[in-house]
């Protein structure tokens, strides 16, 4: 899925466009115990809390596509006959009131899922009557194109509130209120089927985790018993990692600097294409930007063979997880130092009498501790 059609379903989640017309919910606590469950009609609700469920579901929806969004498939056996894309299909075309899926679905996610303390399983069920688009893309609303009909789950972590003194107006004192539970943004999630060229994919799922450190794949693998990829921050520190031992003593700041010029203007170039699918690299185009860097054939070989090995031969990576687009950061055991992107030309290394510096052109506006001072 791209990003306009990700915006196109996140506008649905507000009262008076949804058509979600009753939410599943089961909360867990520490012990993996399920203490309540609920069927929540949104009709009975006021437009404030309604509001506040539909938010929770729309946020699975959110941040970055390759990095908090991440494409799931599923093989063609798996969509003719498997128990894991059955399930998902039973709950959708049940509108979420087939009480034996519903429960099992309940319970493979708490039997795969290590999360710590509380937490609440969110399940609802849209169907969008997907507005038809000609080819000049202009919608007209009163042709549908189709129904897309779809399932989103978020998983939220249930916290304590902290313990504070409150004060009542009517009684003129403080007190200590009583430690409440409130529900946080979600840790995770998914959308399925896919909404790909905005219809229906029931090939693909679009998961969703808040933390690019940490994307839980023992649950991708319970429910859609299907790989995925690296997380987000994993992917740039292998990359890193993968660079640095590649080049070995040839890694210099000119190099590394130019790997980050490089990908960073294909992220630009891509976004002045204004290109609906998301930018992602092969191995040899990687290898490409390297050799175009300065990397020596030998290394870029080298590089290859490590590749295969930390992302697998056929892995396509998004540029923005393999370098930060804002800014270049040069760190030592004592020192850190950032430097916007775009001013890599302010920084340099050199070699004094023997010993290494780091040197930073500064011409005006130096700070220290707040305090302007004179360099003289």
């Amino acid at each position: 899925m791209n990003e306009k059609e990700i915006a196109e379903l996140r506008r649905r989640f507000r009262p008076e466009k949804t058509s979600i017309t009753h939410i599943r919910g089961c909360c867990v606590n520490e012990n993996r115990e399920i203490v309540s469950q609920f069927d929540q009609s949104l009709a009975l609700l006021s437009q404030e809390e309604s509001e506040k469920f539909l938010s929770l579901l729309r946020k699975t929806l959110s941040g970055g596509i390759g990095k908090n969004l991440v494409d799931i498939t599923f093989t063609t056996q798996q969509v003719a006959d498997s128990p894991e894309h059955r399930l998902l299909m039973a709950l959708r075309s049940s509108a979420l009131k087939d009480e034996q899926a519903v429960q099992t679905f309940f319970q493979q996610v708490i039997g795969s899922l290590s999360l710590e303390g509380n937490y609440l399983i969110l399940l609802a069920r849209d169907a969008y009557d997907v507005p038809y688009r000609s080819r000049d893309g202009e919608r007209q609303d009163d042709a549908s194109a189709e129904v897309f009909s779809y399932l989103l789950c978020a998983v939220c972590p249930v916290k304590q509130t902290k313990p504070g003194l409150s004060y009542h107006i009517r009684e003129n004192e403080f007190c200590t209120p009583v430690p409440d539970w409130l529900v946080s943004a979600p840790e995770l999630g998914f959308l399925f089927p896919a909404f790909d060229e905005r219809t229906t994919n029931l090939y693909n799922a679009l998961y969703y985790t808040r933390d690019t450190a940490e994307n839980h794949p023992e649950v991708v693998d319970a429910l859609f018993r299907s790989p995925i990829p690296m997380p987000a921050s994993a992917q740039k520190e292998t990359f890193q990692s993968l660079l640095g031992d590649t080049l070995g003593a040839d890694c210099s700041l000119e190099v590394v600097q130019a790997v980050q010029e490089q990908l960073c203007q294909l992220i630009q170039e891509h976004k002045e294409c204004r290109q609906a699918e998301p930018l992602t690299l092969s191995k040899g185009t990687v290898t490409c930007v390297l050799r175009s860097c300065g990397v020596s054939d030998r290394h870029a070989e080298s590089f290859d063979g490590k590749y295969d090995e930390a992302f697998g031969p056929d892995a396509a990576l998004s540029p923005g997880n393999l370098v930060d687009t804002r800014q270049l950061e040069l760190r030592t055991p004592d020192v850190t130092i950032r430097v916007s992107a775009e001013r890599g030309d302010l920084v340099d290394t050199r070699v004094i009498d023997g010993v290494k510096y780091i040197l930073i052109r500064a011409d005006e506006g130096v700070q220290v501790n707040g305090v302007n001072v004179q360099i003289s």
